[in-house]
Parts: structure tokens; sequence; C-alpha cells
């Protein structure tokens, strides 16, 4: 899968799982984006890789709440400048992605999307490194 494909699919799940709360504070601002969380190493979270049992409501809890937080994060202060509002709505965009995958690793079982968040969790950590990067040096 490429990144493209992985892309729409967060976004695909973000929608599914409501946007009530996007204009719920006004968000954050190109130069405070929400938090980014440490990464963890998925393989070492839950013993022998299957993912733990939970209610279908509590799973769906989770998701909106990294649905919810993300959306909110991306109501940024528009600048008008394309670049650094693309880059300030993307951080938050990709750290929900990489949320979204540790819950599939928290509850999942099938190895092949495994192994699909544990890459969307490597490569969107890069990938925030690298336009948190750009930030600073284009501030």
């Amino acid at each position: 899968m490429n990144r493209m494909t992985l892309a729409l699919g967060a976004t695909a799940v973000a929608a599914l799982l409501g946007t009530a709360s996007i204009q719920r504070d006004g968000g954050a601002s190109a130069a405070d984006p929400a938090p980014i969380a440490q990464a963890t190493s998925p393989g070492h979270q839950h013993g022998h890789g299957l993912g733990k049992s939970a209610s279908p409501n509590e799973i769906e809890r989770e998701f909106r709440q990294v649905a919810d937080r993300m959306h909110s994060a991306m109501a940024i202060r528009f600048t008008g400048d394309a670049d650094k509002d693309f880059v300030a709505s993307m951080i938050p965009h990709h750290q929900g992605a990489i949320d979204m995958a540790r819950i599939q690793l928290k509850y999942g079982k099938d190895p092949e999307i495994r192994k699909l968040a544990e890459a969307v969790i490597r490569d969107q950590t890069r990938e925030i490194a690298e336009m948190k990067a750009w930030q600073a040096k284009n501030k």
C-alpha cells in the first residue's frame, strides 16, 4: 500500500467516526500544533502480537476520541501560505493516524492489518519529524 492509500484510509476512518468537534475550541494554531506523542515499539505492546479483547463500544469510544482530538487540532488558524497551512494541518492529521494505529495494535488481531498499523506508526512518525523540522526552518 502506498502513502496516498494510507492517508485516504485514515481520512475515511476519521470521517466515519464523526466530525462534530472540528470547531469545538478553535483548534491549535500553526505555531502550536497538537503535541506529538512518543512512538512506542508496537511489537512490544501486547506480548504475542494478539490484540486484547474489548467491547465494540469501547473500541468505538477510543477511535472517536482520537478523531475528535485530531479534528480539533486540524482546525488551525490559516495563514494564507499553502506550505505552512499544509504542514500545520498535516502534523495533527498524521498524529491521528498514529493514534488510530495504536488502537488497532491494542485490539486488532489480523496480522496483515497489524503490520500496516506498525508501518503507519513508523512512517508517519518520521514524516511528522520532517514537517516539524521544515516548520522550524520556515517560521
